[in-house]
């Protein structure tokens, strides 16, 4: 009955001892004898050599196994090997501190439930290390599952913060890989520039990359010149909500250099321009005629050149692009609304946004093809940010991309075989 308690193979229970901080199980194997690993002769029984494991909690008890192991020699004496201890995967790995179920179980509770490492650790009654290494090795194989990834055909980047390095907290940058159609994250890449994606890149099938039809991005040209040198036949597609953030930002930057050249200080709660920043961040639609008209009066009474309704006008055209269900009319329209909006009547910062828009004209009308955005890449980011949050920071480069694929990678945790023991 205690051996069906176990669940371990080929295993003899000892002896079960309770002890102040945790249950004790002592334990032998049923192995036969083994021959010696390098000559394959016959070897004799040398000593036996006591391992304390970590283990699975027991009826609400941190457990301890302690494996008794056989130390053999071999007799041998033209052979390399004098003694080895006997070994059994199913139990526990070589050198490890944990065995081999509870390590696939604080797997599962840190990559799937995306609890923290110290938690689960506490759970076990063991050391952090104990717990963070048996993730690193259970989950590497979960990571390199050929079938994970699968076929993609629309990829996305972008990046997150991995972490402040050193005493003047230099920021460390990540990228990540996402299957935008399915929401998936693919990989993480160190840095955002394009050396470490292309690397990333290139790295894959050449069949698996020739699927990919579609490629999301921000208004980054380091990404945008991974996409023209790895996947010149993908169609990118400029983000919807970056591009109107762009817009938004540019009316933000306009209204703030008006109010500074008619009142000489920045926005005060009395200010006219001040007061109207954000019904001018709304949509020109969600607002009622009462919105409407106290905007109309403040843009009057704070914005004698017009500057300000320039730009929220070249906005609210520039939101008006995704209204569009003509694919090829909204490459005209995005093409004459950049050449229109660099005419010299507009203001300086309209005139930049212009110059933007025809440099990103094809990749902002793609989107009216697909519908493709970078919406999954930044839910996926969100993820990250929680397991990070969750951490308290990581600093390593390793247990960070092990976490995040873990969490948001979408592996396959049959792999895992957790009822098998």
């Amino acid at each position: 009955m205690c051996e069906l308690l176990i669940g371990l193979p080929d295993v003899n229970i000892e002896g079960v001892g309770d002890w102040p901080r945790w249950v004790r199980i002592a334990i032998t194997t049923r192995a036969q004898r083994p021959t010696c690993p390098t000559c394959v002769g016959a070897v004799w029984r040398h000593d036996d050599l006591e391992v304390e494991l970590v283990d699975l909690p027991c009826f609400e008890r941190r457990t301890r196994l302690v494996w008794s192991k056989s130390r053999w020699r071999c007799p041998n004496p033209n052979c390399d090997i004098v003694t080895f201890v006997e070994s059994d995967a199913r139990i526990a790995a070589e050198r490890a501190g944990i065995t081999d179920r509870a390590g696939r179980w604080a797997t599962f509770q840190v990559g799937h439930h995306g609890r923290a490492v110290s938690e689960v650790a506490a759970d076990l009654g063991c050391d952090w290390h104990t717990v963070m290494d048996a993730v690193n090795h259970h989950g590497r194989a979960l990571i390199d599952d050929p079938n994970r990834i699968g076929t993609t055909t629309a990829v996305g980047l972008d990046e997150v913060l991995f972490c402040r390095d050193g005493p003047f907290k230099h920021r460390l940058w990540s990228t990540q890989v996402v299957d935008v159609a399915r929401g998936q994250l693919l990989d993480v890449v160190p840095g955002r520039d394009a050396a470490s994606s292309c690397r990333w890149f290139a790295e894959q099938p050449v069949e698996w990359m020739a699927r990919i039809r579609w490629a999301t991005l921000d208004l980054s040209g380091s990404y945008r010149s991974v996409f023209d040198t790895m996947l010149p036949d993908a169609i990118q597609i400029a983000d919807p909500f970056h591009v109107v953030k762009l817009a938004n930002f540019v009316l933000d930057e306009v209204r703030r250099r008006v109010q500074n050249d008619t009142l000489g200080h920045r926005g005060r709660k009395t200010d006219p321009l001040y007061r109207s920043r954000k019904l001018m961040t709304l949509a020109h639609e969600r607002l009622d005629d009462t919105a409407n008209a106290k905007l109309a009066g403040l843009l009057e009474a704070g914005d004698p050149k017009g500057e300000v309704r320039n730009a929220w006008h070249a906005k609210e055209v520039v939101r008006s692009i995704y209204a569009i269900d003509n694919a090829e009319l909204a490459v005209e329209f995005v093409t004459q609304l950049g050449i229109d909006l660099q005419d010299e009547s507009c203001p300086p910062e309209i005139r930049r946004l212009g110059r933007t828009i025809s440099k990103w004209r094809h990749q902002i009308a793609a989107w009216h093809q697909a519908r493709f955005t970078n919406g999954p890449t930044e839910a996926v980011n969100n993820l990250i940010k929680r397991v990070k949050r969750v951490a308290f920071g990581i600093t390593n480069w390793t247990n960070y991309r092990t976490r995040s694929l873990l969490y948001a990678g979408k592996p396959n945790w049959s792999l895992l075989d957790l009822n098998s023991r």
